[in-house]
């Protein structure tokens, strides 16, 4: 039973938008399940729990995709922003694997920022709450239900890991 995914089918169902779960073979990084979807990387959101400020936030960003902090902390007018070690994070999402929460505030009723790039894509897919299972469905409809702050704060990776600021 995946709670995280009935909570999920909820809010879809209570916005009245069209959606697909998609089972996968086991996968525990973005791009690997963009694969095993056949989806392109830029398409497959990604969460990633951050600290800006010392306040847990949750960004989407495409796949291939790192989070660039001077960047972030620009856009949020932040000091510093730092990736959330998993210790950090797994308590704030408890219905999901730790780190296959969906791009949505969760029970801890996180802000979420979207970058601004996953918008050219007129579909989004990200986990939904499991390494297993992922949703598909319009970029457009995702904003409606979801409604993050869209910003500006991913860059391509070119092999180098994201530091923090």
């Amino acid at each position: 039973m995946n709670r995280c995914l009935d909570e999920l089918r909820r809010q879809f169902e209570e916005a009245g938008v069209k959606y697909q779960v998609v089972d996968h073979p086991l996968a525990y990084t973005a791009q690997r399940v963009a694969d095993l979807e056949d989806v392109p990387g830029h398409s497959f959101a990604k969460s990633v729990v951050v600290f800006v400020d010392d306040r847990p936030s949750l960004l989407a960003l495409p796949a291939p995709h790192v989070v660039d902090f001077d960047a972030l902390c620009r856009e949020l007018n932040a000091r510093h922003a730092r990736l959330a070690a998993e210790a950090e994070f797994g308590g704030l999402f408890p219905d999901c694997d730790v780190g296959a929460m969906p791009p949505f505030p969760g029970p801890a009723a996180l802000p979420v920022y979207l970058d601004r790039a996953i918008l050219e894509q007129p579909e989004i897919v990200f986990e939904a709450g499991s390494h297993t299972q992922s949703v598909r469905m319009r970029t457009e409809d995702y904003v409606a239900v979801a409604r993050p702050r869209v910003l500006s704060f991913a860059r391509e990776s070119v092999g180098e890991p994201p530091r923090s600021r």
